[in-house]
């Protein structure tokens, strides 16, 4: 069935397509700037992305396409761990390795380092029923990384 083959790269695809959509969201429509290990989580996600799409290019090549959705599941679980890691610091569970960024990249004067604002990583600048969106992203980004490799064994299973 073509929509069984594809349900685990799809998936691959959608949740890094959502979650760092969503970061973009929250940064650029609502003004949460992201602080250092923000953008940390996104590195996985936009590799997930690049792979995931690849793994799509490639359908026709099943080995290719389970190969590279596997590493996609991978990239978003990478995602997750950084994202419980950040939670952590956030919940004071545990010191982060670094406390803030301005998250001004490329030459700046210093007139832009003075005005660029300062978000620490320690400090959750919004939370729902107590979860920040560093705990949103490690719950849905290892929920989802989960859910696309147990696909992928679904249908080794299937096929055998």
């Amino acid at each position: 069935m073509l929509h069984s083959r594809l349900a685990s790269p799809l998936v691959a695809l959608a949740t890094p397509v959502l979650l760092y959509g969503g970061a973009l969201v929250s940064q650029y429509g609502f003004g949460l700037h992201p602080c250092e290990m923000c953008y940390w989580q996104r590195w996985p996600h936009q590799a997930a992305i690049l792979l995931a799409l690849l793994a799509l290019a490639l359908r026709r090549n099943d080995r290719a396409m389970r190969t590279l959705t596997t590493l996609a599941a991978v990239a978003i679980a990478i995602s997750g761990a950084i994202g419980v890691f950040h939670a952590g610091v956030e919940y004071g569970w545990w010191e982060g390795l670094t406390t803030c960024s301005s998250g001004a990249t490329g030459p700046v004067s210093l007139d832009d380092i003075m005005a660029a604002p300062i978000t620490r990583c320690d400090v959750p600048q919004w939370t729902l029923g107590g979860i920040s969106l560093a705990g949103f992203n490690a719950i849905f980004s290892l929920g989802a990384a989960a859910f696309v490799l147990t696909l992928l064994r679904r249908r080794t299973t299937s096929a055998a």
